[in-house]
This record gives structure tokens, C-alpha cells and sequence, in this order.
């Protein structure tokens, strides 16, 4: 497949964080679609931010300053919708480029959807499961205001779980004077959760690795690949992926990496994991240095931890035939041009990782209709968004002579810009 390159302006501009690697994304899409540069700008600008500051009465007595952020980037398709994250590395760049991602995101899967996303500058293993139920419902009533079931409905993202969504939405309740069980996806089933929501961003990772493979290498059945991040993602995408029969030959997470070139038992790793809470001192493969597994030999190479693993530096060392960006923004704007000029096809974090934004929605429908849907019904549902997505994606970039991202992005922004001409909220070309 060609593959089209950032245009010289944006090639020029100098290699920064997140948010600057979302702008020359948006930057080649409106290019492409011809829009002005008032359009442009007027997508490169969020909505709304909010910063907040609190003090947290912590275990020992003592206070401690905690900072976080929610972010609106556009709202023309409807509510905000966005994980919180708890991370030490959360700041109004990363918040900025993630709010993005998920506009493009929803708009992408057709998804009646804004995005937004939001954040705790924390490391939640600094807190005890009481501080950070105190930390989760102060940042709640802080931002009572901003959330909403129809105006702005969080989920997890890295470092928080169902767990901090029921908080959330017991806490918000408790300020709005009812119970809203729309505030949040991603909560536990006896709150109004989904059943199918733990595993949807996996499973929706996998369901287009697979139709990649598919589409370049034939079938999956025997296909090697490695899967960066055993997290909440990650993991998931191991176990989907070994179910497929499809080799997995090396994983990593935050401390070190585990390569079997002849396929790892991710069903014995999952129990190593769940009893020691990392991959270290599992038997049957050769322990690695965190990140080397990123540069072995696979068909497939799934990035699912952290933004920014990709870049100029490394990526000329990827030997994977296929990425599938299974985390937000884990390559750059220069690993992007290297891996494309290497002929290696990369698939966006906004198609390959939707499949959680798309689980939440259907959540949020059910609470909504008040009516569960089974596990069986939510997956199929899930399945035919994700080809669906992929199909179109990839018939675009073929007929228009573009990469996946810029495919992906130019639709996206598209169906963005027609609701907010339809709105007559922007309506300069």
C-alpha cells in the first residue's frame, strides 16, 4: 500500500510531546480535506480545561497536594467521553493530545460521541485503597460540575478501575441528588455496568490485528507476534491472540520482558501475573530487557503501554512486518515516517484501541434502555463496528493514496466537521 508522508510544514515542526504529535496529525487531515486555516485551528484548540488542585488527608495523618485535569476537546457529536487516568506523567500536554484522539476516535467507530479525557498526576501505588478513594472523590466533587450522563461520562484508563468508577459515581450521586448510573462506564455489573466492557479494548485490538493480518499475511493461525505492555490492554490482547492461534513470542511489561520464540503459555503467564503482579521469575522463557522485545522478529507488534515508545530514535530497528497501536500515541510523528518509509504498516491508536469506547457506549445505552444485553450480543455488536471501521479505513487509504493514520484521522475529522456545519457552529471551509 503507498503511503503518504506529513506534509513539509509539518515535518518542519520541532519534535515535541503528545499533543504536538496530535496537531500534525489533524494538520496533514485538514490538508487533505482542503479546509482552512481558521478550521484548523479551531480543531487544534480544546473546548474546554479545567485544572484542579486539592489537598488529600492521607493514612498517617499528613496532607499532600494533588493536581489533575479534565479536558474537552469538541463536542459537536455529542457528550464528552474520556478515561481518568491516575499516572505521575499526567499533564495538560498528555490530557490535551489524549481528548483529541478520542474525538477522532468516536467519530471514527460512529460513536455519538465528544472527546475528553482526564487525569490525577499521581502514582497510584504511592496510596492505600482508602487514600485513593478520598483522592477519586474529592476529584469528583470538584468536577461535579463538568460530569454528567449527558454531558461529559468518564471510564478507566491507566491506573484506575472499576473500582474508582463506582466511587465516581456514588460520589457524583451523592452531589446531584440521584443515582446516575450514566456518569461512567466501565463500573462493575452490579452497578449498571456492561457485561464484555473488561476486555473490549483487547478484544478490539485483536479483531483488527487479526483483519490486518489477514489482508497482508493470510491467515492468522500460526502468525508470530509480540505484545508490548501486560496491563489491562495488553494482556488481554496476549490472551485473545493465543486463542486465535496466533504464536505470541515475546511480552514486557513495566519491569522486564519474557521472550519463547516458539510461543509463550500466556494461560500459565496470566496465573504467574495474577499471583506476583509481574512477568519476572516466569519459567519456560528467557528473561529480556524491558523494551528489546520491541525490536525482535514477528509478523506483529502490538505497542499497548504508554505514548511515545515508537520514535525517531528506534523505530528504524522495528522488524515486526505490522504495528497495531494498541495504547494511545505510542509512536511519533518521526517513528511514523521511519516505519512508512520501511514499508511497515502501522495501525492507529484511533481504529485499533476504539473497541473500549465502543463497549462504554453500549453501556451507557443500556443504562439508558434500562436493558442488559448478554456477553454474546455485546461481542458480535463490538466485532461488526471494529471490521466495519477497518474496512472503511482501509478502502480509503487505498483509494486516496494514504497510510492507515492519515486515512483514519481525514474520515474522522470529516464527520467532525460536518456535525459542526450542520450545527452552523463552524461554518468557514
Amino acid at each position: 500500500m503507498a503511503s503518504a508522508t506529513l506534509s513539509a510544514a509539518a515535518v518542519d515542526e520541532a519534535r515535541t510531546g503528545p499533543h504536538e504529535a496530535a496537531l500534525r496529525t489533524l494538520r496533514q487531515a485538514t490538508e487533505h480535506l482542503g479546509l482552512s486555516d481558521v478550521v484548523r485551528q479551531a480543531y487544534a484548540h480544546c473546548k474546554r480545561e479545567v485544572a484542579v488542585s486539592f489537598p488529600v488527608r492521607m493514612d498517617d495523618g499528613s496532607s499532600r497536594i494533588v493536581t489533575g485535569y479534565r479536558v474537552h476537546h469538541n463536542t459537536a457529536l455529542g457528550p464528552a467521553k474520556g478515561g481518568i487516568r491516575f499516572s505521575q506523567n499526567v499533564d495538560i500536554d498528555e490530557v490535551r493530545a489524549l481528548s483529541m484522539w478520542m474525538t477522532w476516535k468516536c467519530a471514527l467507530l460512529g460513536i455519538p460521541y465528544g472527546g475528553a479525557k482526564g487525569g490525577l498526576a499521581i502514582n497510584p501505588r504511592d496510596f492505600s485503597k482508602a487514600e485513593l478513594e478520598r483522592v477519586t472523590r474529592r476529584y469528583t466533587r470538584e468536577l461535579a460540575d463538568v460530569f454528567g450522563p449527558d454531558k461529559d461520562i468518564p471510564a478507566p484508563d491507566i491506573g484506575t478501575d472499576q473500582q474508582v468508577m463506582a466511587w465516581i459515581l456514588d460520589e457524583y450521586s451523592v452531589v446531584a441528588g440521584h443515582l446516575a448510573h450514566g456518569v461512567v462506564t466501565g463500573k462493575p455489573l452490579e452497578l449498571g455496568g456492561s457485561l464484555g466492557r473488561a476486555l473490549a479494548t483487547s478484544r478490539g485490538v485483536t479483531e483488527i490485528a487479526l483483519a490486518a493480518v489477514r489482508e497482508e499475511l493470510g491467515e492468522p493461525v500460526g502468525a508470530t507476534a509480540i505484545v508490548q505492555g501486560f496491563g489491562k490492554v495488553g494482556e488481554g490482547v496476549a490472551q485473545l491472540l493465543h486463542e486465535a492461534g496466533v504464536r505470541v513470542v515475546a511480552v514486557s511489561d513495566e519491569f522486564a520482558a519474557l521472550s519463547n520464540v516458539d510461543g509463550l503459555d500466556i494461560p500459565a503467564l496470566q496465573l504467574h501475573v495474577g499471583e506476583h503482579g509481574r512477568l519476572e521469575g516466569f519459567a519456560g522463557a528467557t528473561a529480556r530487557e524491558r523494551d528489546s522485545v520491541l525490536f525482535d522478529e514477528a509478523d506483529l507488534l502490538v505497542p499497548a503501554a504508554v505514548e511515545g515508545v515508537l520514535h525517531e530514535g528506534n523505530a528504524h530497528l522495528v522488524r515486526a512486518r505490522i504495528v497495531v497501536e494498541g495504547a494511545n500515541g505510542p509512536t511519533t510523528p518521526e517513528g511514523d515516517r521511519v516505519l512508512g518509509e520501511r514499508g511497515i504498516i502501522v495501525v492507529p491508536d484511533i481504529l485499533a484501541n476504539a473497541g473500549g469506547v465502543v463497549v462504554s457506549y453500549f453501556e451507557w445505552a443500556q443504562a439508558n434502555q434500562g436493558y442488559r444485553w448478554s456477553e454474546q450480543v455485546v461481542e458480535e455488536r463490538l466485532q461488526q463496528r471494529m471490521l466495519s471501521a477497518w474496512n472503511r479505513v482501509k478502502a480509503f487509504a487505498d483509494n486516496e493514496d494514504l497510510d492507515l493514520r492519515a486515512a483514519a484521522t481525514v474520515l474522522a475529522v470529516s464527520e467532525v466537521h460536518r456535525a459542526q456545519q450542520l450545527r452552523e457552529e463552524l461554518v468557514a471551509g
